[in-house]
C-alpha cells in the first residue's frame, strides 16, 4: 500500500461474485449461499454495473408469504411488495446501484456506506463496469497497518517538513495506532496542525503529545482524537 491517502483501489475485493439480470431467485439465493456473500452486483452488457440484490431485497418474498399486506402498508412499503413478486435479479435489484471508484479515498468510501446505510459497494471504472466490490471490512484494514510503518510515515511525512531544520526535536513513538509525539516543540501553533495531519494518517487510532515547550490551552497532553 501507499502513504496516505489510502484509496478504494488499495483495499478492494477484485474477485468478485456477480450475476445478470436474468438470474432467477434461487440462483441468487444458491450463489450467495454457495460464495458466503450477502449482496451481488448485477450486471448487464460487457459488465456494467445496474444494480445490486442483497438479502434484504429477497426477505420480502418470505415475509409476505403468509398474508397480504394491508392497504396501507402496501403503500408504505410499495419497493418491498413489488419485490414479493419479483422472480429475477432484475426485479429483486436496488437500482441505480450505489458505486465507489477506485480512486476514490476511504473517507469518501466510509461516507456513503454510512449515509446510505449499506455494507458493501461495487467498484466500477468510467464506464460503469465492475472492477471489484469494497466492504466495511475491507475499509478496516488500514488499522491493521504495522506501528512501525505509521511511525516512520509520520516522522518522514510530517515532522520531517514540519520541522525541517531540526526533525529530531520531536519524537514518535506508536503503540496498538496510538501515536504519541514527546520532545521539545518551540511553536506552539505548529501543535494544532500536526495533530490534524498525524489524525489523517490512514490506520491511526489516536493522537497524543508529551511535549515541552508553550502549549495552547486545550492541547497540554491529547489533541486531534476527534
Amino acid at each position: 500500500m501507499a502513504h496516505s491517502p489510502y484509496t478504494v483501489g488499495d483495499v478492494m475485493t477484485r474477485a468478485v461474485v456477480a450475476i445478470g439480470q436474468e438470474a432467477r431467485f434461487k440462483e441468487i439465493v444458491e450463489a450467495m449461499e454457495r460464495w458466503r456473500v450477502s449482496a451481488l452486483p448485477v450486471l448487464a452488457g460487457e459488465g456494467r454495473v445496474v444494480g445490486v440484490v442483497s438479502e434484504a431485497d429477497l426477505l420480502p418474498k418470505e415475509e409476505f408469504r403468509a398474508a397480504q399486506p394491508s392497504r396501507l402498508e402496501q403503500v408504505q412499503r410499495l419497493d418491498d411488495v413489488r419485490k414479493a413478486g419479483g422472480l429475477t435479479a432484475g426485479d429483486l435489484m436496488s437500482a441505480p446501484a450505489l458505486t465507489v471508484h477506485a480512486g476514490d479515498t476511504l473517507a469518501q468510501a466510509a461516507r456513503t456506506m454510512a449515509f446510505k446505510s449499506v455494507k458493501r459497494l461495487p467498484v466500477v471504472d468510467g464506464q460503469g463496469l465492475l472492477q471489484g466490490i469494497v466492504s466495511r471490512a475491507d475499509l478496516l484494514k488500514v488499522f491493521l497497518r504495522p506501528d512501525e510503518d505509521l511511525a516512520a510515515e509520520i516522522r518522514t511525512e510530517i515532522i520531517g517538513r514540519l520541522c525541517p531544520a531540526a526533525p529530531d526535536q520531536l519524537s514518535v513513538s506508536v503503540t496498538d495506532g496510538v501515536v504519541t509525539l514527546g520532545g521539545t516543540l518551540r511553536d506552539a501553533s505548529l501543535l494544532p496542525v500536526t495533530a490534524r495531519l498525524v489524525q489523517a494518517v490512514e490506520g491511526v487510532v489516536d493522537v497524543r503529545f508529551d511535549v515541552t515547550g508553550p502549549v495552547p490551552a486545550g492541547q497540554e497532553r491529547r489533541a486531534g482524537s476527534g
